[in-house]
């Protein structure tokens, strides 16, 4: 397990893995597209093997059809099988013309091996290349001859045979028999059938043709679905050709690939066969299974090739990377003088560079470290000492409380206990600047008690605000100021009776509160100073002055970037004042959702 988890390891396995991979999904791909293709190759000549082969049978046999309705349309043929003559010469003559009429049509076509007209007075008119003439004389009772009986004229395709059905004597060589009855086209009387006998060779070259390997078997069908010819010797194993898909006059040629052979099948608009071609998949697949073969080699040797490939990469990777960890071993045992010098990658150069300046910046460092440890032991003495003087502070404002109250003083004392108050508000930030709206309203109401006393009735105070909005979040000592202001530069001056509103009002999901006095209020221009502060643009040379509008622009410019910088720009300070009428100041700051812990104390101060 810790061999493995080692980078030279790991890089091998990756890179054998990746390689791995790659090849075995292009190999995939590879063997499917070649086997699609090799399908579709095999189908497309299949299916153009067929159609040639259907074609050469619809000339084959209208060749034969124009054969078989040369001898019926001859007068001669026809006139001499009706004749009846009572001279035996006569009769013998009338035999030979017929014999030569036939034999005319026998040399018209190389294929033709017999042809015979069976008249209807029981004579049997053949010419064939040899034994003529020896007669089956149970021809009325076979298949063949019922079948020529019950057509109407049209040509009849009787198939292939292992010999002659006529000729006893000609039972050796299969022969092709077709034949139609015969009529005198002129009172429409039948004169005959007509049987005529080919050599059965074209038809199995034609069928060869269908076939595009050893395994191929070729079977024509007639409409009954019964077998004319066939590529095979035998018929034993043949399929079963009901379930055999025939071609639609729509559709004269069908391949099916969907079984475990190549079907293609095509009619013939002549006879109305049918051609079928069955190839079996594995014959198909037999290229498909060399190209996989030499697939599977070249695989192999890639995978060797890859596996050296992989060990001589991991291997420049993963040295200069050994070198590195045993330096930083020395380095975590405490030893800094050691430099690694490495020409690998330039990746692992650059890190090996940056191991050598952090070895030396680390050694660096540790000096620094010595002699700035005396140095913060000195400011953390001086930060406990620096602890004594507020707590002075504490101290002696809480003795000059006890002292008046000893002396029953009680409103100076209480001023000087809301200074006291005030003053550890103020002074305390070690939680946080942050503070609720009732904590900030508690140090707001010291601030009043401080105030009233100094102005001696002259204020008044009213506040408005709804309980359950104490524990909302805002930055400390954001009243105060605003409360100051409001007192010494509006109701002070006002010389009478100062009105002072604090009211809080909710609007969607922000809380306004309103700071309201009726005191001396602000000029326009005033006014438009202490807004252009707010609004973060450049002061003014007058706005550094150090008349009153601008120590309260400032103030609340104070204020102002404290809201902006806890919640945001849409949040902050907004003023509304005119002359002699009183300032307004509302504070705008966001309400939690629901849900949040709006309780918590942020500041206890």
């Amino acid at each position: 397990m810790r061999s493995f988890r080692s980078i030279r390891n790991r890089l091998f396995l990756l890179f054998m893995g990746c390689m791995t991979g790659i090849l075995i999904v292009m190999s995939i791909l590879y063997y499917n597209r070649t086997l699609t293709i090799i399908h579709t190759k095999v189908s497309d000549i299949a299916e153009k093997n067929i159609s040639q082969t259907a074609g050469l049978f619809n000339l084959m046999l209208q060749g034969y059809n124009s054969l078989s309705k040369s001898l019926n349309s001859n007068y001669e043929l026809t006139r001499l099988l009706q004749e009846t003559a009572s001279n035996p010469a006569v009769a013998i003559m009338n035999e030979r013309m017929i014999t030569n009429i036939i034999g005319a049509a026998y040399y018209s076509r190389n294929e033709v091996v017999g042809i015979h007209i069976l008249a209807e007075d029981g004579k049997v008119y053949s010419y064939e290349r040899q034994f003529a003439g020896v007669i089956d004389n149970n021809y009325a009772q076979t298949e063949w001859y019922k079948k020529l009986g019950e057509s109407s004229g049209n040509m009849v395709w009787l198939g292939l045979y292992p010999g002659s059905p006529i000729n006893t004597m000609q039972q050796r060589n299969n022969v092709f028999v077709f034949g139609r009855k015969l009529y005198d086209l002129t009172s429409h009387k039948e004169i005959g059938i007509l049987v005529i006998e080919t050599n059965p060779s074209p038809i199995m070259e034609a069928l060869s043709n269908v076939s595009i390997s050893p395994g191929t078997k070729v079977y024509i069908l007639d409409e009954n679905r019964k077998i004319i010819a066939s590529s095979e010797q035998k018929y034993a194993k043949r399929p079963e050709l009901d379930k055999l898909p025939k071609p639609s006059r729509d559709e004269k040629i069908v391949v099916d690939n969907t079984s475990n052979q190549l079907i293609v099948a095509a009619g013939t608009s002549m006879a109305g066969w049918t051609i079928y071609g069955l190839t079996p998949k594995r014959d198909i697949q037999a290229e498909v299974y060399q190209t996989t073969k030499f697939l599977i080699i070249v695989v192999v040797l890639l995978i060797v090739l890859s596996t050296l490939l992989a060990s001589i990469v991991s291997r420049n990777i993963a040295s200069p990377l050994k070198l590195l960890i045993r330096e930083m071993k020395k380095v975590e045992m405490g030893n800094f003088s050691g430099r690694v010098n490495v020409n690998s990658f330039d990746e692992i150069n650059s890190l090996v560079s940056s191991f050598n300046r952090m070895v030396q910046r680390m050694d660096e460092l540790i000096e620094t470290i010595k002699i700035s440890t005396v140095s913060e032991k000195n400011a953390q003495l001086q930060a406990l000492q620096s602890q004594v003087n507020p707590h002075f502070l504490y101290n002696t404002l809480d003795m000059i409380y006890w002292m008046l109250d000893e002396q029953e003083n009680e409103q100076l004392s209480r001023v000087v206990l809301s200074l006291s108050q005030m003053f550890r508000y103020s002074s305390n930030w070690e939680e946080a600047s942050r503070t609720t709206l009732g904590r900030e309203l508690e140090q707001i109401r010291h601030y009043l008690t401080i105030i009233e006393t100094r102005l001696d009735g002259r204020l008044q105070t009213e506040m408005a605000i709804d309980d359950k909005w104490l524990n909302v979040t805002l930055p400390k000592m954001t009243l105060q100021p605003i409360i100051e202001n409001a007192v010494k530069y509006g109701l002070e001056p006002l010389g009478g009776l100062g009105v002072l509103k604090v009211g809080t009002e909710a609007h969607g999901n922000k809380l306004h509160i309103r700071i309201e006095d009726n005191g001396v209020g602000m000029d326009a221009s005033t006014l438009e100073r202490v807004r252009v502060s707010l609004s973060h643009k450049p002061f003014s040379e007058t706005m550094i002055s150090m008349e009153s509008g601008t120590r309260r622009g400032i103030g609340l410019r104070n204020v102002h970037d404290r809201l902006v910088m806890m919640f945001g720009e849409a949040y902050g300070l907004f003023i509304d004042s005119a002359s002699k009428q009183g300032t307004t100041v509302e504070i705008i700051i966001p309400i939690p959702p629901k849900g949040e812990n709006e309780h918590e104390h942020i500041d206890r101060g």
